[in-house]
């Protein structure tokens, strides 16, 4: 396809046919439908933010605080969504951001994400909470721009050993996401008194590694017994000390790019280029972390600001191709898909996350295409406007 958006020209001609679509294009016809076919606590788990979820609701209403100016009579027939991130120029500008409970919500929910994100050319960071071994999803996704998101255990040994295996299986980068020391307050997850890692869920990469084995106390993965996986990960899923000299002994162990996930601090962005890393993702986790806290987007351009001259990519509240658009003129080097794409998965493997994705990058182009904008760059020249309003549609998009 010469643009995204022409990805509704087919869908209307296959309707000449009589085809309908098998997925539904609204976020919250997703949601619903997926709420139709998982486990409750699966569900509750991915759907809900921490406390009362008031920061996961202002990061979806934050994006309504701009509007996109539109501009008339200019030739928008061809629409370059293009971006660079490190060096190797990428089509489109969004990425998968790493979600711990794809193999909960689909059997093989890492693999078909990984092969869905290739297919379509879309960058993906591969969370530590997995339900396959961080090799195994490398390896469906060979020849895509592929990053491993590091949860940094309490045990260095451990740590190391991850960064590594990362290393050996090929990803092109680190990302360390650091908002996850210890869990937030989750009332929803407390309610049904449920983790799906206390199931033994996701956890493939911990017991596929020996080091994890020394914890707890045996000499492989088959003597790991359900509730020795568990004991085991509670205790050393998060480390409270993670530091900024942490952060320098991984950057010690690769020239590979090395991202952090989760600072909205402009100042914490400069103490982590300070400390070698090469690109920062704004993000406060989607509002499951930390509750309270500002929307991600406010933070945006704070943080690209102080590290000029670095990639800041950008996740926390994506819903729409319009979010897209919107964190893009703001500055953002790459916008990330959570919940949208987690969604998809639940409800149809590979072809679910490359039917979400493909609506996202067509509404995204189409809208720049509606509003004459032929590139991002012209869209940050003068595209966006702060607006007084809030709309009562983001109670579908939460």
């Amino acid at each position: 396809m010469r643009n995204f958006g022409e990805f509704q020209d087919a869908i209307y001609t296959a309707g000449i046919g009589g085809e309908q679509p098998r997925f539904p294009f609204l976020y919250s016809d997703l949601k619903k439908r997926a709420q139709e076919i998982l486990d409750p606590r699966i569900f509750d788990y991915v759907s809900r933010g921490s406390g009362n979820g008031l920061t996961q609701t202002k990061n979806v209403e934050a994006f309504q605080t701009y509007g996109i100016m539109p501009r008339m009579l200019r030739d928008r027939s061809v629409r370059d969504l293009s971006v660079t991130l490190f060096g190797r120029k990428l089509a489109n500008p969004i990425y998968v951001a790493p979600v711990g409970v794809l193999g909960a919500v689909h059997p093989e929910g890492d693999l078909e994400t990984a092969k869905a994100a290739t297919k379509l050319g879309v960058p993906l960071i591969c969370s530590t909470l997995s339900a396959c071994r961080m090799e195994e999803t490398r390896a469906a996704s060979k020849g895509n721009l592929d990053f491993f998101q590091l949860y940094p255990p309490n045990d260095p040994e451990l740590s190391e050993h991850f960064v590594t295996r990362a290393l050996n299986a090929g990803f092109d980068g680190i990302v360390i996401t650091v908002d996850t020391g210890q869990l937030g307050w989750r009332p929803h997850d407390l309610q049904k008194a449920s983790l799906p890692m206390h199931y033994g869920q996701c956890l493939a990469n911990y017991t596929s590694d020996p080091a994890f084995w020394r914890l707890a106390g045996v000499r492989s993965e088959e003597e790991l017994t359900i509730e020795k996986k568990v004991t085991t990960w509670d205790r050393y899923f998060s480390d409270p000390t993670f530091s900024w000299d942490h952060v320098k002994k991984i950057r010690a162990m690769t020239k590979l790019p090395l991202l952090i996930k989760g600072i909205c601090a402009p100042e914490d962005a400069r103490k982590a280029i300070d400390c070698g890393v090469d690109g920062i993702i704004c993000s406060n986790h989607g509002g499951r972390q930390a509750n309270g806290g500002i929307p991600a987007l406010d933070s945006l351009e704070d943080v690209i600001e102080a590290v000029p001259n670095h990639p800041v990519l950008f996740d926390s509240g994506v819903r729409t191709g319009v979010d897209i658009v919107k964190a893009l003129a703001l500055g953002a080097t790459m916008v990330g898909i959570g919940r949208p794409y987690v969604y998809g998965v639940a409800l149809g493997g590979q072809a679910g996350v490359e039917f979400v994705l493909q609506c996202l990058l067509a509404e995204a182009d189409l809208t720049l295409g509606v509003d004459c904008y032929a590139s991002i760059a012209e869209l940050r020249e003068y595209g966006l406007k702060r607006v007084e309003f809030l709309s009562t549609h983001s109670e579908g998009l939460v």
